[in-house]
């Protein structure tokens, strides 16, 4: 750890859901809460995503490592406005090192990636959080077809990074059934009875500090039905994972809660 640990901010751990590639065209309510939110934290040195849009393989758990990471733009079919946006901010090489060796302290197979850039699961929400680019950005990747039990481990691993000032967060989306889309297309409309049974039942999982309960989201009713796969909601795990409570409840916050197209959840969630 740094020498001047002591004297450091010790940041929170978050889980956004960051919706559509859009979110930063929108007027919505998520979009006006992430233009605030920099203004309930303290300004981090660095920030560690853990994004939805980059798995790999199990077991390996990819590092971004770029000094200047390349914005992605991985979607399609969006206005070119989108295409042209860039998240310039710098990367940060030192960081990466470490986490990848403390990652390997837990077994795990952590790897640098030196030219992989910044996904929108990064840097569609941290646009409109810290406009200015000016915070270092590392990202993790989620190796695939682990048990959610693994994803808690690794935000358990990277928890020490909080207490040296550095934001972690995962992104992801609280609910994320696309075909939804063939109920309900407009904003504004009622919300799917599915979609707020599982945010409901989320909301006191977070709240509760139930492990057991985040840990079998697959299981509780409508667990299947919001999230037929699993990336969009085990960047939850990482960033409850990576909260202060190893032996006790860790009890979360919901600081956003709102829907798009009465499906698509912007739950968001903050542990301390």
């Amino acid at each position: 750890m740094n020498p001047d640990q002591a004297s450091k901010t010790v940041q929170p751990s978050l889980f956004l859901s960051h919706g559509s590639p859009d979110l930063i065209l929108s007027d919505s309510p998520a979009k006006h809460f992430y233009q605030q939110l920099a203004t309930q934290l303290a300004r981090p040195d660095a920030i560690i995503v853990a994004s939805a849009h980059w798995e790999t393989p199990a077991p390996i758990i990819g590092i971004t490592a770029s000094p200047e990471p390349e914005t992605i733009h991985d979607f399609y079919g969006f206005p070119d406005a989108l295409y042209r946006m860039i998240y310039p901010a710098p990367g940060a090489p030192e960081l990466a090192d470490r986490v990848q060796k403390q990652l390997q302290k837990w077994d795990f197979d952590a790897r640098l990636h030196e030219t992989r850039g910044i996904d929108h699961g990064a840097w569609s929400p941290l646009k409109l959080i810290y406009p200015e680019a000016d915070i270092p950005v590392i990202q993790i990747s989620l190796p695939r077809g682990v048990t959610s039990s693994t994803y808690w481990q690794i935000g358990q691993a990277l928890q020490a990074f909080r207490r040296e000032n550095i934001l972690i967060i995962g992104s992801g989306a609280a609910t994320h059934n696309l075909s939804y889309f063939n109920r309900r297309r407009q904003p504004g409309q009622t919300v799917l009875t599915e979609a707020q049974g599982f945010i409901d039942w989320l909301n006191q999982a977070v709240t509760s500090g139930d492990k057991d309960a985040l840990l079998s989201y697959d299981k509780v009713p409508y667990g299947l039905e919001n999230h037929p796969t699993p990336e969009h909601f085990v960047p939850l795990l990482v960033a409850a994972g990576a909260s202060s409570g190893n032996q006790k409840p860790n009890r979360g916050e919901v600081i956003h809660d709102s829907f798009e197209y009465g499906f698509l959840s912007m739950a968001c969630y903050r542990w301390e």
